[in-house]
């Protein structure tokens, strides 16, 4: 696993939680986004980059900074 991979896999995880934390379900989420919950399931799990226009609607939804979503433990 190279280091592009761990990055996309925190971003991954911190989609989930905040997505969560909002008491959102995927399919709920990816129909705000009008995504596939499929397409937002590979997102959470890194099997599929997001696009910027996308990350950017997402944190919309969420209510966050997009800086958040960088936070990596």
């Amino acid at each position: 696993m190279n280091y592009d991979d761990k990055r996309l896999k925190q971003l991954g995880k911190n989609i989930a939680k905040y997505r969560k934390e909002k008491k959102l379900s995927q399919d709920a989420l990816a129909d705000i986004l009008d995504i596939s919950r499929e397409h937002l399931a590979k997102i959470e799990t890194a099997k599929r980059g997001i696009s910027i226009h996308l990350l950017f609607e997402l944190c919309d939804a969420l209510e966050i900074k997009p800086s958040q979503l960088f936070i990596y433990k």
